[in-house]
């Protein structure tokens, strides 16, 4: 979290010096020269951010008149700094992120879904996992030991924490531990940590290695859970309205797609992951929807309020568009 906010806070200072990397125009058609609107996206290479790759294949943002360049991050804390600063035109991020820096008055909102999961116990594709011989049988076995998460303080670290008390446990005495995603399955299989948040495609990885899931966090946090969102800066949506909106048109598109096109999720995949087709076929796919669930969202900064992941309680109207 300190990592978070000073990193966010410098990123504001350069906020009013800077204009946004990768984006020339002033939010008309075009880029400069009639061309398209080149844009910097932020995103972590897992399959939450399939609609976006997808969408860049179909031609849904050139239909809009814009170049996307993706940029690969660690998770939503890294992308919030870039967003800020205007490193990024726009990024995919965890609803978590998105009300931390919220609470820290960054100025930042939401503009678009990002992915939601399915909603179902044991069929989400994101889940608590530990070693195949672990004496760990449910979430409430949690407590007391080291569990892996992306990010600190984060989206992770909240809903395994929604899972040990639902299973009847106490979270306070866990002890998280950051880990890049793609680095979770060896550190599972060799023991290095008791347990580990992973999502797809890293737990059909997991799972293939002989681990065990014991929870399915982000259903135990909230029915059918807004996990992320697209967002931007408060001045990119000020100065480049049109963009915003050709922008948010284009990913709503490429949601509705991804949504009606699993088949062609999967494909996508392998394309900027390293899974194989054959664990392509295998992974259980996040939900995209095109609209946020803002009832998710709100029980998800009530539970940061009770975490002491913020200090005060965040109306999630004001970052939601």
């Amino acid at each position: 979290m300190r990592r978070l906010i000073t990193s966010a806070i410098t990123a504001v200072a350069l906020l009013t010096a800077t204009a946004a990397c990768g984006s020339g125009d002033g939010g008309g058609s075009g880029g400069q020269g009639g061309g398209p609107t080149k844009v910097k996206v932020g995103a972590i290479p897992i399959v939450d951010v399939a609609p976006l790759y997808l969408g860049k294949e179909k031609g849904f943002f050139a239909e809009q008149n814009i170049e996307v360049e993706v940029v690969n991050t660690t998770g939503g804390a890294a992308a919030v700094p870039g967003v800020v600063s205007g490193e990024f035109d726009f990024a995919f991020g965890n609803v978590v992120s998105l009300i931390v820096a919220h609470s820290q008055n960054l100025p930042l909102k939401a503009i678009a879904e990002g992915n939601s999961s399915t909603g179902q116990q044991g069929k989400d594709f994101s889940g608590i996992v530990v070693p195949k011989d672990s004496p760990i049988k449910t979430a409430a076995d949690l407590a007391g030991k080291t569990v892996a998460v992306n990010n600190l303080k984060n989206v992770g670290d909240t809903t395994v924490r929604a899972s040990i008390r639902k299973a009847g446990g106490d979270p306070s005495g866990v002890k998280f531990v950051e880990l890049a995603f793609p680095d979770m399955p060896a550190a599972v299989a060799a023991k290095r940590v008791d347990a580990a948040w992973v999502v797809e495609p890293f737990l059909t990885v997991t799972k293939d290695q002989g681990a065990r899931m014991i929870a399915s966090n982000m259903v135990d946090a909230a029915p059918n859970m807004t996990v992320a969102t697209y967002f931007t800066n408060e001045k990119t949506i000020k100065t480049k309205a049109d963009l915003v909106k050709r922008f948010t048109a284009a990913i709503e598109k490429s949601l509705q797609y991804a949504q009606e096109h699993p088949d062609e999720v999967r494909k996508v995949l392998l394309t900027y992951t390293k899974i194989s087709p054959e664990a392509a076929q295998k992974i259980t796919l996040p939900a995209f929807p095109t609209e946020i669930n803002r009832e998710s969202v709100q029980t998800m900064a009530d539970m940061m309020l009770s975490d002491g992941l913020i200090k005060q309680k965040v109306d999630v109207a004001e970052l939601l568009p």
